[in-house]
């Protein structure tokens, strides 16, 4: 099999060190043998001076499946605004600008969640110092909500409030009211007939996690073997190269309810990172840490929902097609005392295809939590 010479527009002939295609306001640092991608936006001076009585939360940004720190690109520096403190951003590995290190070289393998959740919380402790201990809000999208509720159940103490953007998290099919109705009004038919079709899709997707798990329980080592041996052949490369050039571009426009208003910019922005060295072998050894993780000694999900305590935002386009708004309505259901907020006209990608209401509605939820600010704060998003 030929090697690729392009994938999503993106040339494959010369791949660069991640360092080198850093931007002007690109960090890094080392974590665990890893070098860790991040942005830092800062609250502007003149106004820390003017409401330096209002109380300050750090904020950690976690982006989702494919996605890295340019998927907040938009609200950063509008967030800083708003939170009055430091908001980071960064890219877990196997995604953006973060170093590609092979998981057989490190003692704690960097594609797995617990590194995930090891290096939000090192980033929390770094913002958090420079505000004598302030506890963090973290923001995810799509599977980074994942690694945010993570986070919050490995060290509550650090975590201020949770707000779950376009969350990628199965809900228990069980909940308390029922999701079709709004204010006591009776479900017709239509919407009826299309809840038992997403409920039936859920099923089915649950089914098959629960047939590979069998699977993968079954064959124990052996299993993990073989599919260690696939994912790290030239072959397993090549597929990636292909999968990625077939469906990437068009897994963005699917994510926007508008996709013709998607820019060259934000195109840019996503593929990037296929310019870096190994970006294939990282999103492989990423795919083997998902389908070989244990999750046996870990309570049911619903139970483990039932323990977060904290503020939680949970924020849905009500046309996203990723992750239905349905079903993060259900998660809200099952997350005890959470607000649940559903953005009109919008997709997978509220903070950046609707970024103003985007923010609106996360300062809106941290004035009542927080008390953040009296008076309200001009939070408009920049153009791109």
């Amino acid at each position: 099999m030929l090697p690729q010479r392009s994938v999503a527009g993106v040339a494959q002939d010369e791949l660069l060190d991640p360092k080198e295609l850093a931007d002007a306001d690109s960090c890094f640092c080392e974590f665990n043998g890893v070098d860790l991608h991040h942005k830092i936006s800062r609250p502007p001076l003149e106004e820390e001076d003017v409401k330096g009585g209002i109380r300050a939360i750090p904020t950690v940004l976690l982006h989702g499946f494919g996605a890295s720190a340019f998927s907040w690109d938009r609200v950063m520096q509008p967030l800083a605004r708003v939170v009055m403190a430091d908001v980071l951003a960064f890219d877990r590995p196997a995604f953006g600008l973060t170093s590609r290190t092979s998981a057989a070289s490190s003692g704690l393998n960097p594609y797995s969640m617990i590194f995930s959740v090891l290096a939000t919380l090192f980033f929390i402790d770094r913002l958090a110092s420079e505000k004598k201990g302030a506890k963090a809000l973290l923001i995810g999208h799509s599977a980074g909500c994942f690694v945010a509720v993570e986070t919050y159940l490995k060290d509550p103490e650090k975590v201020a409030a949770l707000v779950l953007v376009s969350p990628a998290i199965f809900a228990p099919l069980s909940g308390g009211r029922s999701i079709g109705k709004e204010n006591g009004a009776p479900e017709n038919r239509i919407l009826r007939f299309f809840k038992a079709l997403a409920d039936i899709r859920t099923q089915l997707v649950l089914v098959i996690f629960i047939v590979l798990k069998a699977l993968r329980d079954m064959a124990g080592s052996l299993f993990a073997r073989a599919l260690t041996a696939f994912l790290q052949s030239t072959q397993a490369l090549m597929l990636v190269r292909m999968i990625v050039d077939k469906f990437g571009i068009s897994a963005i426009r699917v994510s926007w309810f508008e996709p013709s208003k998607i820019t060259d910019y934000v195109i840019q922005g996503y593929t990037k990172p296929l310019k870096a060295k190994g970006w294939e072998r990282a999103f492989l050894e990423y795919t083997l840490a998902l389908l070989t993780v244990s999750s046996s000694k870990k309570p049911p999900l619903s139970e483990r929902l039932a323990h977060i305590s904290c503020p939680v935002l949970i924020i849905t386009g009500d046309s996203d097609r990723v992750v239905p708004a349905w079903n993060a309505k259900r998660l809200s259901l099952s997350i005890p005392g959470s607000s649940f907020e559903v953005i009109e006209e919008c997709g997978h990608l509220p903070h950046e295809e609707k970024a103003e209401e985007f923010l609106m509605i996360v300062e809106r939820f941290l004035r009542r939590e927080f008390a953040v600010s009296d008076q309200p704060q001009s939070i408009n998003a920049p153009a791109t």
